[in-house]
């Protein structure tokens, strides 16, 4: 996944911001909250990993393709080595609603300044 994409996609939603973490990972956030990240380099350049409500959780990761997120499973994230296996209208949808559950998890006051 080419990190341009996902900063295309995520780049008119209310409080988003993305900065580079642990040397090679593009993190996109609202509100400093996490929603999605990408791997810039190394094995894993191109890879994606992202939250989904719980109960879709076992769906996906029973999905080829989709795996728990190393270290981040039990928040209920999913891992993409290859998202270009998946097609671009569905992947955005993904991003999408993860920003929309982290962004309801957010404090009252921060969700209302969020309003789209």
């Amino acid at each position: 996944m080419d990190e341009k994409v996902v900063t295309g996609w995520t780049a008119g939603w209310p409080g988003v911001g993305s900065d580079v973490k642990w040397e090679d990972d593009l993190v996109f956030s609202v509100a400093g909250k996490m929603f999605c990240v990408t791997c810039l380099r190394g094995p894993k350049a191109g890879s994606l990993s992202f939250k989904v409500e719980d109960d879709r959780f076992l769906e996906l990761t029973e999905r080829p393709g989709f795996i728990p997120a190393p270290y981040l499973a039990r928040a209920h994230w999913v891992y993409l080595e290859r998202p270009e296996r998946v097609p671009s209208d569905e992947l955005r949808a993904f991003v999408r609603r993860s920003y929309e559950l982290v962004r309801e998890k957010l404090p009252k006051k921060t969700q209302r300044e969020l309003a789209d």
